[in-house]
């Protein structure tokens, strides 16, 4: 039996994003959602993967209005339980989020606010966008797993980087530190080896970049799929082949620009389905910035599959 649906927004608190800083937020949002005459239920994540189990509760419980306080990390999660609940279809919930987390590069692609004032606007206004949503197949521990994801995975140099700064006694709190982070990690990195499939194409190659993507943003503001449109039903992608480590170093300002794919050794594509396989030993995963498995590794895409509340 379905409960009865509340128009009451459930909000899913992640009090460690942003390094702390949600916490604070998450007071300055309740009390401007009371001011503005909203009604909402609060909980909050207690670890990782929390939110996604919180969204399928919330939508067992009759809530079709979900708003997430947190970064990228959280984003993955509270789309993963939209996408995983089975109670109504996702084109009947919708999802805000308020980006207080460290990139927030999903809420780049539809320049939601972090300003409060302008967010609670962007929630009155009430306009919706539905995007696409990418699913990747992978292993972990030697069992395969699935994974949805609403922004841009990586492969080859993007987990390496993340696995790196993982062992950072600091984290990392800003765009200009995980830039030059990502310059310094350029010269321990070795180039992998694997075999991408793609529209009846097969490309094997030593890889500097493979990334996915549903979105543009990456890595606290990168372009690394610059060509990725949110509602066009294809996986945008992006391989780079063989850079020299001066080579990345003078052509990272395309990551950010756009002009990624102008370089004569990226090539970027679109295609319904990609398949990554290593050719010289595993090759890690990450979606949305998180570390998730590696190789064997297969994209496909939801089409239509999120609705989200956007400026």
């Amino acid at each position: 039996m379905i409960p009865e649906v509340s128009n009451t927004w459930y909000i899913i608190a992640n009090p460690a994003a942003g390094k702390g800083k949600a916490k604070k937020e998450l007071a300055n949002l309740c009390e401007a959602l009371k001011v503005s005459g909203f009604s909402f239920e609060i909980v909050e994540t207690k670890n990782r993967g929390h939110a996604t189990d919180l969204v399928v509760e919330g939508i067992k419980k009759g809530f079709r209005n979900i708003i997430a306080l947190g970064g990228d990390g959280t984003n993955n999660e509270v789309v993963n339980g939209i996408l995983l609940q089975k109670v109504v279809p996702t084109a009947s919930i919708s999802y805000c989020l308020f980006p207080v987390g460290t990139g927030n590069d999903w809420a780049k692609e539809y320049q939601i606010s972090k300003k409060l004032n302008e967010w609670i606007k962007m929630l009155k206004a009430n306009k919706v966008f539905i995007q696409d949503v990418g699913l990747v197949s992978y292993f972990k521990n030697g069992k395969q797993s699935q994974r949805y994801f609403a922004n841009v995975a990586g492969m080859a140099y993007d987990p390496y980087v993340l696995a790196e700064m993982e062992k950072l006694k600091r984290p990392v709190t800003n765009r200009l530190a995980y830039l030059l982070y990502g310059m310094y990690y350029v010269f321990k990195y070795n180039l992998q080896k694997a075999r991408v499939h793609f529209n009846g194409k097969i490309v094997e190659n030593y890889f500097y970049l493979i990334n996915v993507g549903i979105c543009k943003y990456s890595g606290g503001g990168m372009r690394l799929v610059p060509h990725a449109i949110p509602d066009d039903g294809k996986l945008a992608l992006t391989l780079a082949g063989r850079l020299s480590k001066i080579g990345v170093l003078l052509n990272s300002y395309r990551f950010y620009n756009g002009t990624i794919g102008d370089h004569p050794k990226v090539d970027v594509f679109k295609s319904d389905r990609v398949k990554v396989e290593a050719v010289d030993g595993p090759i890690a995963l990450e979606v949305d910035g998180e570390l998730i498995g590696e190789t064997p590794v297969e994209f496909t895409l939801i089409p239509k599959a999120l609705k989200v509340v956007v400026p």
